[in-house]
Order: C-alpha cells, then structure tokens, then sequence
C-alpha cells in the first residue's frame, strides 16, 4: 500500500483488476532549497578542467551575509571552470586545504580508497556535475552556518562512460553533508528534466542526513543530504550471534510500522525512544507472548513523512506515517533513531533492533517500495534526487506524449526497473539490506511494477524478478511479492516466480471475508483457500508457504473496523472520502461502528476470532495486522496513512484491557499452529491428508464447512467445522483415530477462557451443536 492512496488488489474477482482506480494522492511540492541559496553559507567553487594527476588546493572561504546569487552563474565550454556572482559578501580567513584528483567509477556512492573519498555518480544524459560538500566543525552546530565546497567535475577527467566521480584528500571521517547540482539538456519532450540550481541527494547514499525530529512542521523546509561514517567500529553482532534461517513453512508473519508501535504514550517508553528502532525492542516480549516469530515492517528507508505539508491542500493536516514514498534505497529512516539522534544513530540501532529481534527467534523483513519515488508527478514535481539526475533513465516515460511520467504506482511517477543501471541499483539496495543489516527477507510494494518494460508494457521474464530470484547473496531470503499495481496488472497466482517468490494472496483475502460474512457460494472456494489454494500455487516446484495468507494488512480496514463498519469512513483524510477501496467485504454485524448493544459486540468477537481461526489452520504462510490481537479500530478508516495518531498507533492500555480474553485468544492460536505440523505442510494437500465432510457442493446457499487434517504420524487429527449461517447447525461428528478421543480445543461461540482451551476438553458426543456464526476446533489426544 502506499502512503498516499490505496495499493491493493481489488477486492473481488481478478477480472475487475482492470479497474483499480481508487485513487492515490499525489505527492506534494514544497519550496525548492539548495545549497547555492542558504543564508550565511561560506562557499567555496573549486574547478577541474586544469587538474593534472593530484593536486593541491588551498581555498579562501567566502561567507557571506546575504543570500548568494546563483542566478549569474555560467559555464564555458570548458567543463571544469565556473563563474559566479556574489553579493554583499564579506571575507573570512578560514584556510580549506584539499588536495583532488580523477577518482574511479566503482563503487558507486562515497566510499574510502587510499587517495581520500571517492564520490560517484551515473548520469548517463548530464553535462555537467558539480559535487557539492557541507563541512563540519566550523565553530557552529547550525547547518546554515556550515561551509560549502563546489567541485566541478570536468568530462576528460572526471567522467568514465556515464559515471562522473572525483577523489577528495582531507576531508572528515564523517559528518560531512554531501550533495550534486546536475546540468544537462532542457528537452522536456525528450525526458529531461535537468536544473543545476537544485542540490540532489546521492541515489547511493548510504546514510541520509535532513530533520532531525519526526513530523516536526517547523522543519519541513530542511533539506536532505547523503553523508557518510568512517569513523564509527563495525557493529558488534556479537560472538554467539546467529541468523534465525526459519523454514519459510513455519512462519506466522506480522505486519507492523516501527512508530507506530510505541509512539503512543501508553507503551510507558520515555519520550526519547517512542516511536524509535530502541522502542521496538522494549516491546519483544510481547511479540514473544503474541507467538509470531517474523515481523514484516512497513517501510524504514529514508522517506519524507512531512510530504503533504509543501504546499497548502486539503491534506496539509497529516503526516506521512506509513513511510510508501521512498527518498532514498540504502538509508534508514533516520527520524526513527532515538532521541533525534541523526543518520548514524539511526543505523546503529536499526542494527540493535534486527540483532535482538533475532535473539528472540523473530525474523525481519522489509516492506520495501521500489515502484516509485517521493518525486511525484510533472504537474506537482518536487525533484529531491533521482528527477534530476537521469530522469530520462530512472522513471517510465511517455515518449509519445510529451515524455510524460507514466503512472503505474498510483503516485505520479513509475520507476524504470528493469532498465539495466536501475535494475543494478535495486539489486545493490537489497544487498545492502542484507549484508549491512542482517535482513531476512523482504515484501515488494505493487510488485506488478517491476515486471514491466521501460514502456510499462508487461514482461514475460522480468530480468530484475529473475536476478533477486538467482542472486548469490538473496539466496537465504524470503522475497514476497503484492502482485498487482495500480495499472491493471494483477498477478495473483501467475507472478514470475522461479519457484522462489512468494505471494501476498489477495483472493485468500476476498474469499475468507465473503465466506465467514456469509455470502452465498462461497463454500467451495474456502475449502480451497485453507487448504493452500493449489489452483494458484501448486506449479512446478512452488510450495503452499509461496501463498502468503491474510485477511487484513495495513491497507484497509483493521480486524475490528471489518466486522463493525460496512461502509469506509476516511473524511479524516481530506479527499472527501474519495480515497480507499470502496469493496471491502466489511459486515458491521447490524450496527454501522461503535455500539454499546451487547448482541452486536458479542457477534463482532465471534466474526473476528473466526477469521483468526481459518487464519491460522490454513495450509500457506499466515500474516496478521499489529493491534488485531487486541482489536484495534480506526473507526472506519480504511486508508490511514496520513495519521500521526491513536489511530494508527497502538493502544497498549486497550491490550492490557483485553490481554486475558481477545489477546489470549489470538495468541493461543498462534500458538496451536505452531505446535501441529499437519497445518503448515510444505507441500499441497493430497486426498490422503484432508476428508471433507461435504456431499453438497453445488448448494450455493450452504454456508457450513466440516473436514478433518489427517496426522499420519502420531494420529492426532485435526476437525475443524465453520458455520456461516445464522442459525445453528447440529454437526455428525466423525469418528476419532484409534486409541484416540476428540478434544475440544476452540468453540468461538464461548466466552474466554472457555473459547480456546489448548489442553483439550474431551468431547464424546456424535454431534456437535455448532452456534450460528461460529467455528469449532476438536484435537485427536489419546
């Protein structure tokens, strides 16, 4: 899902996903700043074209009182000598001694050779680069009173191919800012959109410096910069430090937003660390006690959550908090480090944080975006890096109507996948990710993106979904892709795959929402969705856990919203309740929203442990919704993505009110599945494994469901039986395995602790009086 509009498959049948048109928002344009107009900067304009070999430079530092013009700058034909006016400057004797030289094309980025830094950029259409460098350590903290150093790169000397790079001696280890201002061709019809006045951040920065604090308005004009830490040791992994490497079969996933989970004041976390990496890990003990053992995070690379705040607009209340508008691929959301604590702290404790969810046995994915960017599109563009640089190569184009932005993300702009210096940026991204800070898998945002051609037209083999499926360092990770996008191209069960990538189920998602509201008809294909919807996944060398289940994610309603809410309620978002998916499979049990009739409450309990239920006994990969343990509501908000509140971040207060009956539960379930193999199988079901107790298939008004998993090991079969009617259903129960008995494990219809015993209480009976709404569980025990 993104930030700003829904990104999901539609709910319904594939052959409406033609028509996902629930709009996104577009981002927003803020006031351009960069370097060459900040107050009080001193600069320095340092040019290549007569460099020979290396070359020492001593550069008096202009500061100037008054903003410095860029307007008179001009170029000559020799690339390495530039021109600029300044006004109302005075002259400080600060000495900057530097020496320079050619510099290599590889790694791309900054990185420490034996001659100094090397600084590396593509560019395959620029024509000129100039390297722009913020200096610490001036006698002030303020940004604005740092000192700036231009390096104009020259092409002889400076340029291999389309990469332009310079090695820099005597700068610091760390804390420098560093930017580029690109020159080029102005042939808009052509693709170009080049402006030398705008300071880009490095695609390959590793680090992101810009504000400090999250959501804080008053810095929302505060520019990004790429920077850099040579200083700091490698992190300490730790002597006994080990990858968790959890089979993909026996993952229970659970979607979360790293803010989110703490930001509130209830988590009783000082203020410093709420809503931080450290935050989340003072919480694994409940992640723990919950009994999932992956966590999937919304997205954590650098990203501008003060994005609709650019311009007046109807939306210029929210805050960005779900993070789908990706500014750069390599650093962390920096405003997610404790304390305002910067780009480097950030990465250190990212790194804690993956170091002690792996402690704990829990896995970290990534839900990574990189099918657009927070650049927008050419009516509200906002250039911050990849539009400025090469947007001819980075994005998908229109040549054929104006080099317009082609929109397949729903956002403005589409980036260029598959093109080979943008697939190798991705590629390099994830390594990163993995080699740096220890991932473990990661969740393609509208992965339908990414098997386009430059022209947006459908690939058969997609080089990008090919290379993450072979690549050597990949090779341990779990890769998930939401095939669809918001172009139509919806690829549920047909995703290139190269029996490696695994699938968000979006019609595991319809089809249990229909059957457990009780439409009519739907009862076959439930059957076939808990069963691990062989009819999508059972091909060539795929497995059931490719099909990654789930009822709710963080687009949408919650858990709680689908069972109260039959229609969304998004006027909070200030698109006129334009945005979100209007076909949500919703049933508010009789009451649209908050109610204090116990009849509906008590029906709305049933509904949401019923969906928990068929969650966890189906055969495929299980996700779940941070807060749906403990039934979080956003009161009918079904695109929450612009708010910093009580309504995205969870209640720690409402869990500890309901930890003794929905949270425990949730959480025994989790558990259930954990302990009985025959419900995560790592292969598809065969007429040996499962006995339906259905002779009517055909009735499209039957909304009851009755089978048995068979334990062909130890006998402990598994009877499972969903009624959808509204009445009750007096179930024959079959015959337990010999030498064994039924136990009741979960009657949804019984109030806690009674609705889920994990023990077992013997059942005897031939039948079994199912209550309308509800589902049973009984164990085979000796």
């Amino acid at each position: 899902m993104d930030s700003i509009g829904i990104n999901r498959a539609p709910l319904g049948s594939s052959s409406s996903a033609a028509a996902v048109t629930a709009r996104r928002g577009i981002a927003l344009r803020p006031a351009r700043r960069s370097v060459a107009s900040t107050n009080r900067v001193g600069v320095a304009t340092i040019g290549f074209g007569d460099a020979s070999g290396l070359r020492a430079c001593s550069e008096k530092v202009r500061r100037f009182d008054s903003v410095r013009s860029t307007t008179a700058r001009a170029q000559s034909g020799n690339a390495g000598r530039s021109m600029t006016e300044e006004r109302g400057c005075t002259m400080s004797d600060t000495e900057m001694p530097f020496k320079y030289s050619s510099g290599k094309a590889f790694p791309l980025g900054v990185s420490q050779v034996e001659g100094g830094l090397n600084f590396a950029l593509f560019s395959q259409h620029a024509s000129s680069v100039i390297l722009c460098l913020k200096l610490p350590g001036r006698g002030t903290e303020d940004e604005k009173g740092a000192d700036v150093v231009e390096f104009v790169l020259d092409q002889q000397k400076n340029k291999t191919g389309d990469i332009w790079h310079v090695i820099v001696e005597g700068l610091p280890a760390s804390g420098v800012l560093y930017g580029y201002r690109v020159g080029g061709p102005q042939g808009w019809d052509q693709g170009h959109r080049f402006d030398s006045s705008t300071v880009l951040l490095d695609p390959y920065a590793k680090l992101v410096s810009g504000r400090k604090y999250f959501g804080v308005a008053e810095e929302k004009s505060s520019q990004h910069f790429g920077t850099y830490d040579f200083d700091s040791s490698p992190f300490d992994w730790g002597d006994d430090y080990r990858l968790p490497n959890l089979p993909e079969a026996d993952l229970v996933i659970y979607e979360m937003n790293v803010r989110a989970f703490t930001a509130d004041e209830s988590s009783g976390l000082d203020s410093t660390s709420r809503g931080s990496y450290l935050g989340l890990i003072d919480k694994i003990p409940h992640l723990l006690e919950l009994g999932v053992n992956a966590v999937e995070l919304l997205p954590v690379f650098e990203y501008d959550e003060l994005e609709f705040k650019r311009y007046p607009n109807p939306r210029d209340h929210m805050v960005n908090t779900w993070g789908y508008s990706t500014i750069n691929f390599f650093a962390p959301m920096s405003r997610y480090a404790s304390a305002g604590g910067g780009p480097v702290a950030a990465s250190k404790e990212l790194k804690q944080m993956v170091k002690e969810l792996h402690k704990a046995g829990i896995e970290v994915i990534l839900d990574v975006v990189y099918n657009h960017t927070n650049e927008a599109d050419d009516a509200h563009p906002y250039m911050t890096s990849f539009r400025g640089i090469d947007n001819k190569v980075y994005y998908m184009l229109d040549l054929n109507k104006n080099a317009e932005l082609l929109n397949f993300s729903g956002c403005g702009n589409t980036l260029n996948c598959n093109h080979p210096v943008v697939k190798e940026l991705i590629l390099d991204s994830l390594r990163h990710w993995v080699e740096e800070y220890h991932i473990d898998g990661f969740r393609f945002d509208l992965a339908s993106v990414l098997c386009r051609g430059p022209d947006g037209c459908p690939l058969d083999a997609p080089p990008l979904i090919k290379e993450i499926a072979k690549d050597a360092v990949l090779s341990r990770c779990k890769i998930i892709a939401e095939p669809w996008d918001c172009g139509g191209l919806y690829l549920v069960g047909r995703f290139p795959n190269w029996d490696r990538w695994a699938e968000w189920n979006g019609k595991y998602r319809d089809d249990l929402r229909r059957f457990i509201k009780g439409d009519p008809g739907m009862k076959g294909v439930f059957a076939t969705r808990v069963s691990g919807s062989a009819d999508l996944y059972q091909v060539n060398k795929r497995k059931p856990y490719h099909g990654v289940n789930f009822v709710i994610a963080h687009d949408g309603f919650t858990l709680c919203d689908l069972v109260s809410y039959n229609l969304k309620h998004n006027d909070a978002n200030g698109e006129g309740g334009c945005d979100g998916c209007n076909d949500n499979f919703s049933w508010n049990c009789g009451v649209e929203g908050e109610t204090n009739d116990l009849n509906v409450l008590s029906l709305r309990s049933r509904q949401m442990k019923n969906f928990h239920v068929a969650l966890m006994i189906s055969q495929g990969t299980p996700m779940m919704l941070m807060g749906d343990e403990y039934g979080h509501t956003r009161y009918g908000n079904n695109n929450s993505y612009g708010h910093d509140t009580c309504i995205n971040n969870f209640q720690w207060e409402q869990l500890e009110q309901r930890r003794d009956g929905h949270f425990r539960f949730f959480s025994e379930m989790i558990k259930f599945r954990h302990s009985n193999p025959i419900l995560r199988r790592d292969r598809f079901l065969n007429k040996n494994d499962v006995t339906w107790h259905e002779d009517c298939w055909e009735n499209q008004e039957s909304k009851f469901l009755a089978f048995t998993v068979h334990d062909h090991n130890s006998g402990g079969d598994i009877y499972l039986a969903f009624n959808a009617h509204d009445y009750f259903v007096d179930a024959v129960i079959p015959p337990p395995p010999h030498h064994k008995c039924w136990n009741r494990v979960v009657d949804t219809n019984l109030e806690s602790p009674n609705d889920i015993v994990p023990e077992g209480v013997p059942f005897t009976g031939p039948k079994y009086r199912i209550a309308p709404y509800s589902s049973i569980l009984l164990k085979a025990k000796p």
